[in-house]
């Protein structure tokens, strides 16, 4: 019985201490994710301002439970939000050129941040101008809107 238990114990303790430095692994500096998130919010404007909207919409969670709040109340799900997106921004001259105002970039934990800002669209159809509160969650270590609230 004494040299089952000993090999276990090693066994065990080996897995514990493998686990606790691939979890470690995975945590990143709140610099680099600051970086991060900004490099994905610079690939939305470029993407919008070329009327990409799928493009665009590679900075969300492609999943049922994204959620976006906006003066048409709440969407549910990816597919919805780019359904939206595409009535609502039907051509170029909708679309514009974005241009991001980034006025904070906060940790809610490790895994997630929140973005506030603004947003500004030059465009033949009419400016357009407004505020957002985006919560960003790394997934499978790349970060994902999985809820904006926008007016």
């Amino acid at each position: 019985m004494k040299k089952i238990t000993l090999p276990l114990v090693t066994i065990v303790t080996a897995l514990l201490l493998l686990s606790c430095t691939t979890q470690k692994a995975s945590i990143i500096s709140q610099e680099e994710a600051k970086k991060e998130i900004l490099t994905i919010m610079r690939a939305q404007e470029e993407a919008w301002s070329n009327h990409d909207l799928e493009g665009f919409m590679q900075g969300y969670w492609k999943s049922d439970s994204l959620k976006f709040f906006g003066s048409n109340g709440v969407t549910s799900g990816w597919h919805k939000t780019l359904q939206n997106y595409k009535k609502g921004y039907p051509t170029k001259g909708h679309t514009g050129t974005l241009k991001f105002t980034i006025k904070d970039i906060s940790p809610i934990t490790n895994d997630a941040y929140s973005v506030m800002g603004a947003y500004h669209l030059e465009r033949t159809e009419g400016m357009a101008n407004g505020v957002f509160m985006i919560i960003f969650k790394r997934i499978n270590n790349t970060w994902k809107i999985i809820a904006d609230t926008s007016c």
